[in-house]
């Protein structure tokens, strides 16, 4: 785990990446490194984050900020600009169901290559994608869900990385926490190893790679 500036972090992520976002309608997400990458103009990002939030919440500057390509997704409605961008065909989005969205992270986590789901199967979910048969019952082979880097926010963070996280600000964090090639945090604390109990410990250390202060 190395201790890192915002302004080191921004740099690290280049234009084109693949970004994992944490959060729940914007709880849960590291929001001054999603102002960061909005203030410094990222372009041409792939996002996958289970959703956009609102306009100013969550992930939605960096869509007020033109900052993404491609969103990877289980809701979108409650976000103005996103919709819009939608709409004129300068946004391209993939829906996926949430329980689908959250296991083929995990997947990519725990170096599966995907998941067999029954969701979609007779829908226009299935459109271009493999179909299993498994016992009798069609399953569709979901692919992993891969990124570049995976930002994630963490209420305590002590001095070899392990975290934990407050309530339901957990969410996503741990899952995507394992996912990303890079991993950065940003933690409203950094404390002595041993004041987090070590069953309080949702992500160990060892996932994560880089850390931030988050600002007050």
């Amino acid at each position: 785990m190395h201790l890192i500036s915002i302004e080191e972090a921004v740099e690290m992520i280049p234009d084109g990446a693949s970004v994992m976002l944490s959060g729940f309608m914007g709880v849960g997400t590291p929001d001054t490194l999603v102002h960061a990458l909005a203030e410094a103009g990222k372009k041409e990002l792939t996002l996958i984050s289970n959703d956009t939030a609102r306009d100013t919440t969550g992930p939605g500057p960096l869509f007020a900020a033109h900052c993404v390509k491609k969103l990877i997704c289980s809701h979108m409605g409650l976000n103005t600009i996103v919709q819009e961008q939608f709409a004129s065909g300068e946004l391209e989005v993939e829906l996926t169901p949430q329980g689908t969205f959250v296991e083929r992270v995990r997947a990519a986590g725990v170096g599966l290559g995907g998941i067999l789901t029954p969701t979609g199967v007779g829908t226009q979910v299935e459109e271009g994608k493999e179909i299993i048969n498994v016992d009798g019952r069609d399953y569709l082979l979901e692919k992993a869900l891969h990124a570049d880097f995976a930002l994630i926010a963490a209420r305590s963070c002590d001095y070899v990385g392990n975290l934990s996280y407050m309530m339901t600000a957990t969410n996503f964090n741990p899952i995507m926490a394992m996912a990303g090639k890079i991993t950065i945090c940003e933690t409203e604390e950094i404390v002595p190893v041993g004041v987090i109990p070590p069953d309080a410990v949702k992500t160990p250390g060892v996932l994560v790679d880089h850390v931030i202060k988050k600002s007050v």
